[in-house]
């Protein structure tokens, strides 16, 4: 009789356990269920926001693209596509002035020399665009969220814009805008040859003040474009690679050209070192200080935007420095209201040194 109660007592307990397990499991389940949803609504409200803040397509046309540059950052918006999610900008963060609006409430993934991976994949995206320069070692996984297109450079925006252009089904806007800049480039060298005379071709120095050097570039986002106008490199830069690192007043005579076109930042440090240069004898001496062709001019705009508006934004820059009327656009060549604003110790003489690629567009 008591091993009866006992076997009894036994099926029971065991009863009793197998309803719990299966009340926690069914617990379980729904905990999952719930949170699937909840991000399942979060994805559908990023789509929602990426529809609403595109401006010409919405996100039924558009595939959901993270991009993880400035360039291609810069690209999508020209190409009237809102990504899913970008990366921080180089200053003015979190994001450039003249993008702010274009993407308003866009997510932000981190920096460009490191993204969020996660992050990257909990937005979802169908396509990634990145840069071989930032991004190489983490390929495999990047491929593994989403199809990831690899720039091969930083600072080409016509590769960037045609890049995201492809990535996105937007081949034919890419072609319009680049026969429009194709365009202006040519009524600006053409006005600037016939105002200058034979003073034309100038040589252009393209000078970035730091706190504790100077920098001359010969090459990259600016440097490209002023070539492709016509202006000619400074004597010194001249199979420079990227440029000069100048850490010494000594070197100021390598910056002669034609016209200095000078980028800083709101930094007192940098402030201190062109005031500490730009009074030294040498720099008085320099060509342009001479025919007074010094001109302070947007970083954002001229090295670290990197795509297809800031490229515009430097024509915008150079129409009104040599006191030129700028082309007009036809409404197929408008690119919205997204260019912003407008701007506003010594060691020995060093050699030529590679600046960090992690702090700005990689050959500044």
């Amino acid at each position: 009789m008591l091993r009866s109660l006992l076997l009894v007592l036994g099926l029971f307990a065991g009863v009793l356990a197998f309803v719990a397990l299966a009340l926690l499991a069914g617990m379980l389940l729904f905990a999952g269920a719930a949170e699937a949803n909840i991000r399942a609504d979060e994805r559908a409200g990023v789509r929602t926001d990426a529809a609403a803040a595109a401006p010409v397509v919405s996100s039924a046309s558009a595939p959901r693209l993270v991009t993880l540059y400035q360039g291609a950052t810069d690209s999508a918006v020209a190409l009237g596509v809102t990504p899913i999610g970008v990366v921080d900008a180089w200053m003015e963060k979190p994001t450039y002035r003249y993008l702010r609006e274009a993407l308003d409430g866009v997510e932000h993934v981190g920096l460009e020399t490191q993204p969020n991976l996660e992050k990257v994949a909990w937005l979802d995206p169908e396509v990634i665009v990145a840069t071989r320069f930032r991004h190489e070692r983490v390929r495999p996984l990047l491929e593994q969220i989403a199809p990831t297109r690899f720039a091969s450079t930083v600072s080409d925006f016509k590769a960037s814009l045609t890049l995201v252009a492809s990535a996105t089904g937007r081949e034919d806007r890419a072609e319009q805008l680049l026969a429009c800049w194709d365009d202006r480039v040519a009524d600006l060298r053409a006005k600037i040859a016939t105002t200058l005379g034979d003073a034309w071709p100038q040589k252009a120095a393209v000078v970035r003040f730091k706190s504790d050097h100077v920098r001359l570039y010969s090459s990259g986002f600016a440097g490209s474009i002023l070539e492709e106008l016509g202006f000619r490199q400074p004597d010194a830069a001249a199979d420079r690679s990227w440029g000069m690192k100048l850490t010494s007043e000594e070197n100021i005579p390598a910056l002669d050209a034609d016209v200095i076109f000078v980028l800083l930042e709101d930094d007192p440090a940098i402030h201190d070192t062109y005031r500490h240069w730009t009074a030294h004898p040498l720099w008085q001496r320099l060509t342009a200080t001479r025919a007074g062709r010094v001109y302070e001019v947007d970083t954002v705009n001229w090295i670290m935007g990197g795509g297809i508006l800031a490229a515009n934004a430097m024509l915008d820059d150079l129409y009104r420095h040599y006191g030129l009327a700028p082309q007009a656009l036809s409404p197929s060549c408008a690119l919205g209201d997204a260019l912003g604003e407008a701007p506003s110790a010594v060691e020995e003489p060093s050699a030529i040194e590679e600046p960090s690629p992690t702090t700005d567009e990689g050959a500044a």
